[in-house]
């Protein structure tokens, strides 16, 4: 499943001209790290949200084929539309994606540079609930 996160996270957080995208960021690192210090329900949401963003072409863009198999083009309009849906579930399952995203994103050291912010100390890993 961990193909599918990246997949939905890589298409709703893409490369520009001036910010570097989540491809950029250590999202295979961050993503081990969350499914070792997350609660298991905001693992399972965070599972969920992918699988409603990779099934739910058919809603946005009206193609009865899952999102990695869309061109480009239309895979961008999905990301676009799924996460304005009226539909409130999968909207709000596909926002714990991008939620997870921004925060793998805001905390790379390249963004936080882009925006004159200073990285990061290393995690202490003093507070934990498990």
């Amino acid at each position: 499943m961990l193909w599918l996160i990246k997949f939905a996270m890589r298409t709703m957080m893409p490369r520009s001209a001036e910010l570097p995208g989540i491809e950029d960021c250590d999202l295979d690192g961050f993503l081990r790290r969350m499914r070792r210090d997350s609660d298991g329900l905001y693992w399972l949401g965070l599972v969920v949200g992918a699988l409603v963003f990779a099934i739910t072409p058919i809603l946005t863009v009206y193609l009865p084929l899952p999102a990695f198999l869309l061109p480009k083009k239309l895979l961008q309009r999905h990301a676009e539309k799924i996460a304005v849906t009226n539909l409130y579930l999968l909207r709000n399952a596909v926002f714990l994606v991008r939620l997870s995203a921004g925060m793998c994103w805001g905390a790379d050291p390249a963004v936080r540079a882009k925006f004159a912010m200073k990285p990061y100390a290393p995690d202490p890993g003093t507070f934990r609930t498990t």
